[in-house]
């Protein structure tokens, strides 16, 4: 993989427990929607076990002048680091990498199952989906506890009047929990709830990405409706 250096140019927390950190683009940068990069931090006052490089899902798409990753914060050294350096701090980043891509084949509709943090790639294929007006069907469903703990929820929301080929399906199994109001789905995402949105389990190409637990999970739903294992990708997103 290639490296490069790069700077800390902006930092927001988009939901409870979860931030965004953008990073400067640098000179020949190139990745398609759904890649991922490895971060090192460089010169962190501490570490720990876990060590000073992640990897990470772009959520900005290809178009946009930025590389930007969104996190769950945990209590970790190279965390503590991120949310708390000087914006301008550098960095080092190591890619593009991976294949968690959109197929080319436009009549194959695409269904994404994102639980949690696992909805980062599926931000940078749908803003690059509606930038280039691609005919491919793409039906989004995203589960989370909450709203609150719901990172872009607006900004995908938006991307319905974008693009006519795009459906987004959000869920919250805890509203209990929520001091929002919520008018969508209810309860995790299983059979019924693709059933009534899709007019058929079998074709679509899925893509399935959140904690190791709910990508097994959608696996085995899927294959036990009929779907062909080769019409199903995963990327688990562990440890957060």
């Amino acid at each position: 993989m290639a490296s490069f250096r790069s700077a800390l140019i902006k930092r927001e927390q988009i939901a409870e427990g979860t931030i965004a950190f953008s990073f400067a683009k640098p000179p020949g940068f190139q990745h398609k929607a759904g890649q991922s990069i490895d971060v090192t931090v460089l010169d962190s006052p501490e570490t720990d076990a876990a060590g000073n490089i992640r990897p990470f899902s772009i959520t900005s798409p290809p178009f946009a002048d930025e590389l930007t990753i969104a996190t769950r914060m945990r209590d970790t050294a190279f965390k503590r680091f991120l949310k708390t350096a000087p914006l301008g701090t550098e960095v080092n980043i190591e890619g593009p990498s991976g294949s968690f891509t959109l197929h080319k084949n436009t009549a194959k509709p695409a269904v994404f199952l994102a639980g949690g943090i696992g909805i980062t790639p599926f931000v940078s294929i749908a803003r690059q989906a509606a930038q280039e007006k691609l005919p491919h069907q793409l039906y989004l469903f995203y589960a989370n506890r909450r709203p609150e703990d719901a990172a872009f929820l607006k900004e995908l929301a938006g991307l319905l009047s974008d693009n006519p080929c795009f459906h987004f399906i959000a869920t919250m199994t805890d509203m209990k929990s929520s001091q929002r109001d919520w008018r969508g789905e209810t309860g995790y995402i299983n059979r019924e709830m693709l059933l009534k949105h899709l007019s058929a389990l079998q074709g679509p190409i899925y893509y399935v990405a959140g904690p190791p637990a709910m990508v097994t999970a959608m696996r085995e739903m899927l294959t036990n409706a009929g779907v062909d294992e080769d019409d199903i990708r995963t990327e688990e997103f562990g440890g957060y």
